[in-house]
């Protein structure tokens, strides 16, 4: 198992690929976690994190000009929020051969309003009931699914469904299924988020005031936990910067 370092990154390929995008290459290091990617200086439109042991995407600092991402055969079972305040700018994401469980871990890709294709084969989600129709409904960003174009018919048929009755009742029960399943995978060391606790942070977000500031802020949100007292400026809580914004 190899830490994405600084120097790791620097020493890995670096070239323009076919489709004339600057990409680094970081396949099969074995990496456990995304970290340091603010050595790349924003450099790269895509990064190739395939064949490595990454369980979750988050971690990212700002990157703007990251439009493609690579996450074939890893081990990521969560989706980390706050991911649009990162990569806003994410057009294709690939998580073929992950371990992507319920329909509702896609809810963190809703925000990106860019993202376009999307790939989730070979992940348990992929085998689930409605999968097809509900990620159509969900993400009416994406055009290509699972390398399947998504037509308008597709679309209107899948928006329907979702908004009848029984529709709506399978909607919620995924989301009360990947909010239990969410609840179970946190740890007992520190406690969840609130929905409210994540709109706070999503709003100071919004309204900070330098660079330093919403990278803080972002990391926050995707770790979907309050940290501990010694995780912030003022040793109070970590939602007092929020609370300030409220008075």
């Amino acid at each position: 198992m190899v830490k994405l370092t600084p120097d790791l990154i620097q020493q890995s390929m670096q070239y323009i690929n076919p489709v004339r995008d600057r990409e680094l290459d970081l396949r099969g290091y074995k990496i456990p976690a995304i970290e340091n990617l603010g050595a790349t200086l924003d450099q790269f439109d895509t990064i190739d994190f395939s064949d490595n042991d990454i369980r979750k995407i988050d971690g990212f600092p700002l990157l703007k000009r990251i439009k493609t991402l690579f996450f074939n055969n890893n081990r990521i079972v969560r989706i980390g929020e706050g991911l649009e305040f990162c990569i806003p700018n994410l057009e294709t994401l690939m998580l073929t051969g992950n371990m992507i469980q319920e329909l509702g871990d896609i809810e963190a890709l809703i925000p990106l309003q860019n993202l376009t294709n999307l790939c989730l084969l070979q992940n348990p989600i992929s085998a689930k009931s409605h999968y097809r129709p509900y990620l159509v409904y969900k993400l009416p960003q994406l055009r290509l699914l699972d390398f399947k174009k998504i037509k308008q018919k597709e679309r209107q048929e899948a928006t329907a469904f979702f908004k009848s009755p029984k529709g709506k009742e399978i909607a919620k029960e995924i989301t009360k299924k990947a909010k239990a399943q969410a609840q179970g995978s946190n740890g007992m060391d520190r406690p969840a988020m609130s929905g409210n606790e994540r709109d706070k942070i999503k709003e100071a977000i919004s309204n900070a005031t330098s660079l330093e500031e919403v990278q803080r802020l972002s990391k926050l949100l995707q770790s979907g936990h309050i940290p501990g007292d010694n995780r912030h400026r003022n040793g109070n809580s970590s939602m007092d910067p929020m609370e300030e914004d409220d008075d």
